[in-house]
Protein backbone atom coordinates (compact mmCIF):
# COMPACT_ATOMS: atom_id res chain seq x y z
CA UNK A 1 0.00 0.00 0.00
CA UNK A 2 1.66 3.30 -1.43
CA UNK A 3 0.61 6.48 0.01
CA UNK A 4 0.45 9.74 -1.68
CA UNK A 5 2.43 12.63 -0.86
CA UNK A 6 0.22 15.27 -0.12
CA UNK A 7 0.07 18.85 -0.35
CA UNK A 8 0.33 18.82 3.39
CA UNK A 9 3.43 16.55 3.28
CA UNK A 10 5.52 19.37 1.95
CA UNK A 11 3.99 22.05 4.15
CA UNK A 12 5.80 19.99 7.12
CA UNK A 13 9.10 19.65 5.09
CA UNK A 14 9.06 23.34 4.08
CA UNK A 15 8.49 24.28 7.52
CA UNK A 16 11.11 21.77 9.18
CA UNK A 17 13.30 23.14 6.82
CA UNK A 18 12.72 27.19 6.82
CA UNK A 19 12.31 26.12 10.91
CA UNK A 20 15.62 24.93 11.39
CA UNK A 21 17.26 27.37 9.07
CA UNK A 22 15.52 30.58 11.64
CA UNK A 23 16.86 28.75 14.65
CA UNK A 24 20.64 28.51 13.19
CA UNK A 25 20.51 31.99 12.04
CA UNK A 26 18.81 33.20 15.42
CA UNK A 27 21.70 31.54 17.70
CA UNK A 28 24.69 32.30 15.30
CA UNK A 29 23.20 35.80 16.09
CA UNK A 30 22.87 35.28 19.40
CA UNK A 31 26.18 34.03 20.09
CA UNK A 32 27.82 36.80 17.27
CA UNK A 33 26.54 40.09 19.31
CA UNK A 34 27.51 38.34 22.86
CA UNK A 35 30.68 37.55 22.23
CA UNK A 36 32.15 40.13 20.52
CA UNK A 37 33.88 42.75 23.39
CA UNK A 38 33.58 46.35 21.47
CA UNK A 39 35.28 47.88 18.53
CA UNK A 40 38.84 47.97 17.81
CA UNK A 41 39.36 51.29 16.80
CA UNK A 42 36.96 54.30 17.34
CA UNK A 43 36.89 55.96 13.69
CA UNK A 44 38.72 53.25 11.24
CA UNK A 45 39.52 56.70 8.66
CA UNK A 46 41.62 58.45 11.25
CA UNK A 47 43.90 55.07 12.08
CA UNK A 48 44.27 54.45 8.35
CA UNK A 49 46.03 58.17 8.40
CA UNK A 50 48.47 56.18 11.03
CA UNK A 51 49.22 53.16 9.43
CA UNK A 52 52.63 54.21 7.70
CA UNK A 53 53.59 55.64 10.70
CA UNK A 54 53.17 52.40 12.01
CA UNK A 55 54.72 50.09 9.52
CA UNK A 56 57.84 52.38 9.90
CA UNK A 57 57.55 51.87 13.47
CA UNK A 58 57.54 48.31 13.10
CA UNK A 59 60.16 48.21 10.53
CA UNK A 60 62.78 50.12 13.09
CA UNK A 61 61.80 47.81 16.05
CA UNK A 62 62.73 45.04 13.93
CA UNK A 63 65.53 46.15 12.96
CA UNK A 64 66.95 46.65 16.69
CA UNK A 65 66.98 42.82 16.74
CA UNK A 66 65.07 42.80 20.44
CA UNK A 67 63.15 40.00 21.25
CA UNK A 68 60.63 38.91 24.25
CA UNK A 69 59.58 35.39 25.42
CA UNK A 70 56.91 35.27 27.67
CA UNK A 71 55.78 32.49 29.78
CA UNK A 72 53.44 32.23 32.99
CA UNK A 73 54.25 30.61 35.87
CA UNK A 74 53.02 29.11 39.14
CA UNK A 75 51.01 31.81 41.04
CA UNK A 76 50.31 33.12 37.64
CA UNK A 77 53.18 35.14 37.59
CA UNK A 78 54.29 36.73 34.14
CA UNK A 79 57.88 36.13 33.54
CA UNK A 80 59.64 37.60 30.19
CA UNK A 81 62.85 36.88 28.93
CA UNK A 82 64.03 39.64 27.26
CA UNK A 83 66.99 40.96 24.70
CA UNK A 84 68.87 43.15 25.50
CA UNK A 85 68.71 42.23 28.90
CA UNK A 86 69.28 45.93 30.46
CA UNK A 87 66.28 48.90 30.62
CA UNK A 88 63.12 48.24 32.01
CA UNK A 89 59.98 46.44 31.10
CA UNK A 90 56.39 47.17 32.00
CA UNK A 91 53.06 46.83 30.31
CA UNK A 92 49.47 46.42 30.59
CA UNK A 93 47.66 43.13 30.44
CA UNK A 94 43.87 43.28 28.57
CA UNK A 95 41.03 40.53 28.48
CA UNK A 96 40.76 39.50 24.62
CA UNK A 97 36.96 40.87 24.63
CA UNK A 98 37.38 43.19 26.97
CA UNK A 99 35.14 41.75 29.79
CA UNK A 100 37.84 41.73 32.03
CA UNK A 101 39.25 45.85 33.46
CA UNK A 102 43.27 46.04 32.63
CA UNK A 103 45.82 44.70 34.38
CA UNK A 104 48.49 47.29 34.92
CA UNK A 105 52.36 44.94 34.95
CA UNK A 106 55.44 46.03 36.54
CA UNK A 107 58.22 43.88 36.39
CA UNK A 108 61.40 43.53 38.78
CA UNK A 109 64.11 41.69 38.00
CA UNK A 110 64.71 38.25 39.11
CA UNK A 111 67.90 36.16 40.69
CA UNK A 112 68.39 34.92 37.24
CA UNK A 113 68.05 37.99 34.77
CA UNK A 114 64.76 37.22 33.94
CA UNK A 115 62.07 39.73 34.61
CA UNK A 116 58.92 39.20 37.06
CA UNK A 117 55.81 40.74 37.33
CA UNK A 118 55.24 42.21 40.70
CA UNK A 119 51.41 40.89 40.56
CA UNK A 120 49.77 38.18 39.87
CA UNK A 121 47.48 37.54 36.44
CA UNK A 122 43.79 36.61 37.64
CA UNK A 123 42.41 33.58 35.97
CA UNK A 124 42.06 33.65 32.57
CA UNK A 125 43.02 34.36 28.85
CA UNK A 126 45.05 37.69 28.93
CA UNK A 127 46.68 39.49 25.81
CA UNK A 128 50.09 41.59 27.47
CA UNK A 129 51.32 44.47 25.92
CA UNK A 130 54.81 45.24 26.69
CA UNK A 131 56.97 48.00 26.19
CA UNK A 132 61.16 47.90 26.62
CA UNK A 133 62.95 50.51 26.62
CA UNK A 134 66.28 51.11 26.95
CA UNK A 135 68.42 54.21 26.31
CA UNK A 136 66.65 56.33 23.81
CA UNK A 137 64.92 53.21 22.18
CA UNK A 138 62.08 51.43 22.98
CA UNK A 139 60.28 48.55 21.41
CA UNK A 140 56.54 47.28 22.22
CA UNK A 141 55.19 43.42 22.02
CA UNK A 142 51.75 41.66 22.07
CA UNK A 143 51.80 38.56 23.16
CA UNK A 144 48.81 36.36 24.55
CA UNK A 145 48.89 34.43 27.94
CA UNK A 146 46.80 31.44 28.08
CA UNK A 147 44.53 30.59 30.34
Amino acid sequence: MRREFTGRHMLFIMLGMFGTIIAVNLVMARFAVTTFGGTVVENSYVASQAYNRWLAEARAQDDLGWTLDLVLIPGRIVEAKTTPREGTLAGVAEHPLGRAPDQPLTFRRSPQGLWRSTTPLPPGRWRVRLELRNGGQSARFVKDVPA
